[in-house]
């Protein structure tokens, strides 16, 4: 038997919202070679890589930081797994697809969840999230802060105050923003938080960084029935990562993808949070003014658009999969879609990491210039992008 290696040694530029390229330095590490997961170097990076993390959340020193072997979905159960018990209140704000993911979860372990709703792609109204509440008690609030399905940011800092107001935990989903956007966990009074190693961070899929508060770990340890998975107790893994925990050996952790989102984890915080939303603000920016001209429209207000993820509206009789697909088969460019009702209707164009690069983005307006016979547009990029040169 013999795999087609030349059909996946060809190389596709990511533009989605994740996956995004590789960062070199992350790519360089999958090379490094094999420890075994208990080997004092293993160990003692893994320390950076907690410390690194924490720095990254803004999270403060007491805080438990680790990389679940698994993405963003795992992290997510994970933290329904550990800071609800069967019976408990849960308010999921929820404005789009990963939110709806939220109330799915909270609901299989046993919480008797208050979802929040408003429709795709809005703004959260706070008062009604305030209101509900005041009404339900919650043990835990939790909401996605980019919605990756929509391309909303929704207002992070006033929800933890509202949860605070309600004795609340609250926990974030922050897959589309921690490693792209400046994050203070601490001040924001978030209990926990994750991210996908493939987003923001630019390494490959397979590792969740995750931060639970020292009151989040409080909790866990008081709950008065255990944690229902094994392979997601935060106490658990606490015993692997931290030296206080004795490093006892709890999975076998996939060590390379520890390496490859250490290097990651580095260099964005080297270029630091400031800078890297300012790329994709400006990114965004010119991309919406270049394209605006040729029918499409933003999906989302700028007051509550997510600067990592660009959705845009297609031209009037536009047909979505067509083009999409031969951006992929002719210009070896991946594109997402929309999901839920918003299949075949917009673009989710990524703006996290590798991909909020100008040369990606060039290396699209020539192929849509082609496809689209609109000769002018990367011209019309390139003129956007020059007061900000």
């Amino acid at each position: 038997m013999s795999f087609n290696r030349q059909a996946v040694e060809e190389e596709v530029l990511l533009l989605t919202p994740g996956p995004t390229p590789i960062h070199p330095r992350a790519l360089a590490a999958l090379a490094w070679p094999m420890r075994s997961h208990l080997d004092d170097e293993v160990l003692a990076y893994n320390d950076e890589i907690a410390a690194a993390t924490k720095e990254l959340y803004g999270s403060g020193p007491d805080s438990f930081a680790a990389l679940l072997s698994g993405t963003g979905s795992l992290a997510m159960e994970a933290g329904f797994m550990n800071l609800v018990e069967p019976g408990e209140p849960v308010l999921v704000v929820s404005n789009g697809v990963f939110g709806e993911r939220m109330v799915e979860m909270a609901g299989r372990v046993g919480a008797r969840v208050h979802p929040v709703r408003f429709p795709l792609g809005s703004a959260i109204d706070l008062d009604v999230v305030r209101s509900a509440a005041r009404a339900c008690e919650p043990r835990l609030m939790a909401v996605v802060h980019g919605e990756t399905s929509s391309g909303v940011l929704n207002p992070v800092p006033e929800l933890g105050q509202v949860a605070a107001e309600v004795g609340a935990l609250f926990a974030v989903d922050a897959v589309t923003t921690v490693g792209m956007l400046p994050f203070r966990m601490a001040e924001w009074a978030i209990d926990y938080a994750f991210t996908g190693s493939q987003k923001c961070l630019s390494a490959p899929p397979g590792l969740a960084p995750v931060v639970f508060s020292s009151r989040a770990m409080e909790r866990i340890g008081s709950r008065e029935t255990p944690v229902a998975s094994w392979y997601s107790d935060a106490l658990g893994m606490r015993e692997y990562w931290e030296p206080s925990g004795g490093r006892r050996y709890h999975h076998t952790i996939p060590v390379q993808l520890h390496w490859a989102t250490g290097e990651a984890i580095e260099a964005a915080l080297e270029e630091g949070m400031p800078a890297r939303r300012a790329r994709a603000e400006h990114l965004g920016r010119v991309l919406l003014a270049a394209l605006e001209e040729y029918g499409f429209e933003p999906l989302v207000e700028a007051e509550v658009r997510l600067p990592t993820v660009l959705t845009l509206r297609l031209p009037q009789g536009l047909d979505d999969a067509s083009l999409r697909a031969q951006l992929r088969d002719r210009f070896r460019i991946t594109v997402a879609g929309g999901l839920g009702e918003f299949a075949g209707r917009i673009w989710r164009l990524g703006l996290m990491g590798e991909n909020a690069r100008v040369e990606h983005y060039l290396r699209l307006m020539r192929a849509l210039a082609e496809l689209l016979s609109e000769p002018a547009l990367p011209g019309r990029f390139e003129e956007k992008l020059a007061p900000a040169a």
